[in-house]
């Protein structure tokens, strides 16, 4: 079973629909620990602004079951866009809020002069090819964003692919059973149903 949390700030439906479309036969859409403990994996969607998404997860009750099963048992976990950057330990948007501290770092505006913010349409994603969960993609494949902020990791090392807007951007980061994306997957047609039908097998 694939638990997506549910904490009102997703794409839940089209996150959903996107893993049944690669394979994935039992999808469920909860903030329920004790379903959330059954999973086999775990999907972190977001959409809006970092504090409220970070205030949502937390009024879902979830977290304390979230981070046992993740960062205690490992289990394997797709973050995408502020579901990504909610790993880190605060976001600077209209002040500052605590994300879960995860993944060090701070997520910061991007760093954009002359072009439009958010940032929406398809880029080209920057990687090296050695991640697992990239494989099938090449480098340079364009996948679609929606944001108006970036994370930026304290170890560089967790980067796993980038992506330049006005500036590189942290565009997907990576370590050990964590993986987690800007770029929307379930929007990014082959390539993102790609990535999440690797997810599917992914065995970190």
């Amino acid at each position: 079973m694939i638990a997506v949390i549910d904490y009102g700030m997703g794409n839940l439906h089209s996150v959903r629909s996107a893993l049944v479309m690669v394979g994935a036969d039992d999808v469920v859409l909860t903030r329920d620990p004790a379903v959330l403990r059954a999973s086999e994996r775990i999907v972190l969607p977001g959409v809006g602004a970092f504090g409220e998404c970070a205030k949502n997860l937390r009024a879902s009750g979830i977290v304390e079951a979230l981070e046992e099963e993740v960062m205690t048992k490992k289990k394997p976990m797709l973050g995408i866009c502020v579901g990504m950057q909610v790993l880190a330990t605060e976001g600077h948007e209209m002040g500052v809020h605590a994300g879960l501290g995860w993944i060090p770092g701070a997520v910061d505006p991007l760093p954009v002069k002359d072009l439009p913010v958010p940032h929406v349409g398809w880029n080209e994603v920057i990687h090296d090819g050695t991640h697992p969960m990239l494989k099938g993609i090449k480098s340079g494949a364009t996948l679609y964003f929606v944001h108006s902020y970036a994370f930026v990791p304290e170890d560089p090392s967790v980067v796993a692919a980038t992506c330049d807007y006005g500036g590189a951007f942290t565009a997907a980061i990576a370590r050990d059973n964590i993986f987690a994306t800007q770029f929307h997957p379930e929007k990014s047609q082959q390539d993102g149903l790609r990535l999440l039908e690797t997810f599917l097998s992914w065995n970190p």
